[in-house]
């Protein structure tokens, strides 16, 4: 890419953008939510045009805009949210878009196989691509853009859904690539793994690169640093530098005082179980007082989800109790459970998190608007957007205004969308389920610092469902699942990362040496890792 410019409206989402991508190497890309990497994916892949400058592949001019065909020979692109059709099968996912005009069954399933052995994995071509796992999604998709051929790939946050361990099978595939001269675009917010498996990192920020660098001659702070700017200093105050982790609770975080009495009991959870296919539960237990925020974490298919929605009243469950203040909140019954004071950050926020079409502020006081309404039922823009305005202005929502349509946004924005929605309502209880999925590094200390504040007030409480293991450094317990169980509790903060690794693996301090000693990983420490 040369020169690339691209606006929207009166928004420069690209500013002379130069970008160089060679044969056989992992370039990473990074930079705050907003910062343009979602338009220059979208141009890379032959979805948007740019209003200048010039996209070349070997020399040649990039086939026009519609060519679907002459793209697919040069990038193949894996976006974030998945593009597998579930009720087709693995053969037909993987040649969807590129079926042989002489249609052979036998054939396409023969090369599927071939290609699923090249990768390790014993996949049958015919099996429908509901029954994968989301890993095995992901290596789908995979397959499919290198079965056209194409000598580009783009990866763009690849390991959001992913475990630890798929993730790692994922960084082997990725050297895969690269071995085999296929150049690799990868695009995350995680940027441990930017270091790990990326040979240089483009920073993109308001829509111009501000740095090209080799990952070999930056430390994480540095590239901090660069994503940041001087123009986020003004957030100093909601989001000092994160903590090492490990090292204690997440920055923004208000400081505890581990010896003050908990208070009342806020939530009562008993023997809660669930069938659910995203994660089953066998009679979870717990507790979350006034004041609290109690993390739960797990494997993906621990049930750690299933919990959060359970509680939320996203979705039901077959046995068991959920209290409230001593109430029984009924199971399934989502509306019932935001009028009795449970606020909730879903997963999915493009699935639950926010209406696409709405304005930021109607989107983050929707669960308000009776409060909002005159004394004739008229609910006013005005009071509206000021109801909005304190919130959205707290975690930096960037927006050209109250008014743009919450899909126009970046990821990250609608992140911050979703979790305002929860915080306008004042909740007695906030059940947040990965609420940092997807956002950059100065966008998730807001958000949690966001989540701590609530419950530092005394009155309200957080459970924080997550995978994500520096998510939890704000919480003042944190319960680990496994296949649906409580495994353990960790009662006392700072936790420290590779106990709660080995714990989301059913594994304690004693025996991990025992199960990790005579196999390929060597000692406790590698085996964490």
């Amino acid at each position: 890419m040369a020169g690339v410019e691209k606006r929207f409206g009166t928004t420069r989402a690209l500013r002379g953008v130069d970008l160089s991508l060679r044969s056989g190497q992992c370039l990473g890309l990074v930079g705050r939510n907003g910062a343009g990497k979602s338009t220059l994916v979208s141009i890379l892949s032959g979805l948007a045009e740019p209003d200048a400058g010039t996209v070349r592949f070997d020399g040649q001019p990039a086939p026009r805009v519609g060519d679907i065909e002459g793209w697919r020979e040069w990038i193949a692109t894996v976006f974030q949210h998945s593009m597998i059709v579930p009720d087709l099968s693995v053969a037909e996912n993987v040649f969807l878009g590129n079926t042989p005009r002489l249609l052979s069954w036998p054939r396409m399933r023969r090369r599927t196989r071939e290609v699923m052995r090249e990768w390790g994995l014993a996949i049958a071509p015919q099996t429908p691509c509901r029954d994968l796992s989301v890993e095995q999604r992901q290596v789908v998709e995979i397959v499919r853009a290198l079965a056209r051929g194409a000598r580009c790939v783009i990866l763009d946050e690849p390991t959001a859904a992913l475990e630890r361990q798929a993730a790692q099978r994922l960084f082997e595939r990725v050297r895969q690539l690269t071995d085999s001269g296929v150049a690799v675009l990868y695009i995350s917010h995680h940027l441990e793994e930017v270091f790990e498996i990326c040979q240089d990192v483009v920073v993109l920020r308001d829509g111009e690169v501000v740095a090209t660098a080799p990952t070999a001659s930056l430390s994480r702070d540095d590239l901090v640093a660069v994503m940041v700017g001087d123009v986020e200093q003004t957030t100093a105050a909601h989001a000092p530098p994160p903590a090492p982790a490990g090292s204690g609770p997440a920055a923004g975080a208000p400081a505890r005082d581990d010896s003050a009495p908990r208070g009342e009991v806020l939530l009562a959870v008993d023997g809660l179980a669930s069938d659910a296919a995203r994660g089953r539960l066998s009679g979870v237990s717990l507790r979350v007082h006034a004041g609290e925020v109690v993390g739960v974490t797990g494997l993906l298919s621990a049930g750690v989800a299933t919990l959060g929605r359970a509680i939320a009243g996203a979705e039901g469950y077959a046995a068991g109790q959920v209290r409230l203040h001593g109430r029984p909140v009924p199971p399934g019954r989502r509306d019932v459970a935001q009028r009795a004071g449970i606020g909730y950050v879903p997963e999915d926020r493009r699935a639950e998190g926010f209406v696409a079409h709405l304005g930021v502020a109607e989107n983050a006081t929707m669960a308000i608007t009776g409060q909002l309404s005159d004394r004739f039922g008229v609910l006013r823009p005005g009071r509206r957007t000021a109801a909005a305005a304190p919130v959205t202005s707290r975690l930096s929502l960037v927006s050209s205004g109250p008014g743009q349509p919450a899909g126009e946004l970046s990821g990250g924005n609608q992140q911050k969308v979703t979790v305002a929605r929860t915080l306008v309502h004042r909740p007695a209880l906030i059940v947040a389920i990965t609420p940092t999925r997807g956002v950059d590094v100065a966008s998730k200390e807001l958000l949690l610092g966001s989540l701590a504040d609530a419950a530092a007030s005394g009155r309200a409480g957080v459970l924080l469902c997550s995978d994500e293991l520096s998510d939890l450094e704000i919480c003042d317990r944190v319960i680990v699942l496994v296949r649906g169980e409580v495994f353990t509790e960790f009662s006392r903060p700072p936790f420290d990362r590779d106990e709660l690794i080995v714990a989301t693996e059913g594994l304690t301090g004693t025996t991990i040496s025992a199960v990790y000693g005579s196999t390929e990983h060597n000692g406790a420490e590698e085996a964490a890792e």
